[in-house]
């Protein structure tokens, strides 16, 4: 057998990175990537590796050298009008040699799992394309396949239609074409199609007009999960990095990103706070059916998306400012809080959800940290360590991030008794309430609490609950009206787009659909608590929310799990290690996601035991 590798092309896309070397010069974590694809043909038994180069086409031969001469017998052909052809011409060039031997014919633009070789090499039908479901991050040649994986179709991008993504699959540009396909099939296609068609035309065009004949002797062989990635742009690069990353690095990568995991979608992201059972089908259908007007249309300002949170949460329109996700409310509060006298002091209970004491001067938070294992806290451990403390505001995360501690009805009345006598603003953040037990009875987003309480301020991400992070919505309630215009007025009139607008206007529709995911989802949590309950490394605080705080009693620490998790199973859980309050403590949080997903985590999480 023998390798032919295609590394002609200019990589125009990669902009700098390709100015003075070919695409496959490009380094992923510091190993370019045509020595990463030599080094796992070296492990092969292969008779010659052809290289077909083009654009820097020497800096490419004087870089490989003879640096695989004990492993590799490496031979060169070059397409000196790369610039004027696509990849059919370039393998034109050794369609000789394509008939010699049987042949893995390969891209020179990706990284892959050293698996894949062993995969299409270990399949014992001759003529195989690498292929892998389609996922949205992908673009170029789709196939269709039939139940035996016959290759029926190949897709150019002029055929691709969205509506049929459920049954395409992608081409991973790893081929193996048996001697007497080339021969008989294959090079005689190809030498007919370049008369016809001429040179500027690609491979996998001969490709789909010889599936369209009966017995084409094609198939393909799905990779499953096994990692891979083409390399075209410089955010390919970015994923492809992060992708193949390891241990520490792997972490940092997908850290920095504060989100887009979607872009990997093979990850089960357990950092991800969210309603797994909303919003329903349905309500995702009539966001569609207005998809065109929404994305063509300014949205509304301040004065109809207020109107609409109102009747979203049954409040009155001059108690409530919406914003872009809870994370610019937050913003724009604590910098109000900032603004006020310099004697200020901000109650905050430690740990916490970070973003609130980011904001803040050091010297101007007053800590309150829980005493004991559970990270457990009542009201009446709040006003006894704040009275007489001098705060003009107290944080409360209710459930609390990343704890899962809970402050019942009659503990928030308490509080808020206590924090009108004591002249205290009272900030709850009740992003994780609808979570909570009897969760239709816990806010206090309601006229007369908010009425009643001028000191108190509500903020509530409609991320969390709602299981639409993407649209980024949350909302801020307080009947202190002067606050509220301040607010208004700190952030921009257009700060939500038309589709969030849209979902606040149609969600009265579906909110017994709302009320029954919450029902659902509470005994889901049910169910999961106690399978985790069962690893024996882990010992489980009570919670309210949509995640667990788990602390890690044996055997591994916080970031040797989270590190284990992501690098052999694909998952991400939150090491807790981070957060002021529990550095060096052994914490971890999961989040609470649909049954199948969570039943995934419990058998990797008993894998490790």
């Amino acid at each position: 057998m023998q390798a032919i590798i295609l590394a002609a092309g200019m990589g125009r896309r990669l902009g700098d990175l390709t100015k003075e070397n070919t695409k496959c010069m490009v380094p992923v974590n510091g190993v370019r990537l045509i020595d990463r694809l030599l080094v796992q043909l070296s492990g092969l038994s292969l008779k010659r590796v052809i290289i077909v180069v083009g654009y820097k086409g020497q800096e490419l031969k004087d870089y490989i050298g003879h640096r695989y001469d004990d492993q590799l017998k490496i031979a060169y052909a070059e397409n000196p009008i790369y610039d004027k052809t696509n990849n059919i011409y370039s393998l034109s060039l050794v369609k000789q040699q394509l008939q010699e031997d049987d042949t893995l014919l390969i891209e020179s633009d990706l990284i892959f799992s050293d698996s894949l070789f062993q995969m299409i090499i270990a399949d014992p039908y001759p003529n195989l394309a690498l292929v892998a479901k389609y996922e949205s991050w992908m673009d170029g040649t789709m196939v269709r396949l039939d139940a035996d994986n016959n290759i029926v179709n190949f897709v150019p991008k002029k055929a691709f239609k969205y509506e049929d993504i459920d049954s395409y699959y992608k081409t991973v540009n790893i081929y193996k074409f048996s001697r007497d396909f080339s021969q008989q099939k294959y090079v005689p296609f190809l030498e007919a199609y370049c008369h016809a068609l001429g040179n500027n035309e690609y491979y996998e065009q001969v490709l789909r007009v010889i599936t369209l004949l009966d017995h084409a002797e094609l198939k393909a062989l799905p990779i499953g999960n096994e990692k891979w990635y083409e390399i075209d742009d410089i955010q390919d690069l970015d994923i492809a990095e992060t992708i193949f990353a390891e241990g520490d690095e792997m972490l940092h990568r997908f850290n920095y990103r504060y989100g887009g995991h979607w872009r990997f979608p093979k990850m089960l992201d357990y950092c991800y706070l969210v309603n797994p059972y909303f919003p329903t089908k349905r309500m995702k259908d009539e966001l569609r059916s207005s998809f065109d007007t929404l994305l063509t249309e300014y949205p509304s300002g301040m004065f109809v998306n207020s109107l609409l949170a109102g009747k979203y949460f049954g409040i009155r329109q001059d108690y409530v400012v919406v914003g872009n996700g809870a994370a610019e409310l937050i913003k724009s509060l604590m910098e109000r809080l900032l603004a006020g006298p310099s004697t200020s002091k901000v109650g905050v209970i430690y740990p916490t959800f970070e973003e609130y004491p980011h904001r803040l001067k050091q010297e101007d938070i007053i800590a309150f940290q829980p005493d004991n294992r559970d990270l457990k806290y009542t009201e009446d451990d709040l006003i006894a360590f704040y009275t007489g403390k001098g705060i003009s505001s107290l944080l409360l995360i209710n459930p609390d991030n990343p704890s899962g501690n809970f402050i019942s009805m009659a503990g928030l009345q308490k509080l808020l008794a206590w924090s009108k006598t004591q002249q205290i603003q009272l900030i709850v953040d009740e992003s994780f309430v609808d979570f909570s037990d009897d969760f239709e009875h816990n806010t206090l987003l309601r006229n007369e609490t908010l009425a009643d309480n001028p000191q108190l301020v509500v903020m509530k991400s409609i991320s969390k609950s709602y299981g639409v992070p993407g649209l980024r919505l949350g909302i801020l309630a307080s009947s202190d009206v002067a606050l509220i215009k301040w607010i208004k007025k700190d952030i921009s009139i257009w700060n939500i787009n038309s589709f969030a607008e849209f979902y606040m206007q149609i969600f009265g529709k579906y909110e017994s659909d709302y009320l029954a995911a919450c029902r659902k989802f509470i005994a889901e949590r049910s169910r999961f608590e106690v399978l985790l309950r069962e690893i024996p490394y882990m010992r489980v605080l009570p919670t309210q929310a949509n995640y667990f705080c788990i602390e890690l009693t044996g055997k591994y620490s916080s970031a040797e799990l989270t590190k284990l998790l992501l690098e052999r199973y694909n998952i991400m859980v939150k090491d807790c290690d981070s957060k002021n309050g529990l550095k060096g403590r052994n914490f971890i949080r999961i989040s609470v996601r649909s049954q199948q997903d969570n039943d995934q985590l419990i058998a990797a999480l008993k894998e490790l035991s």
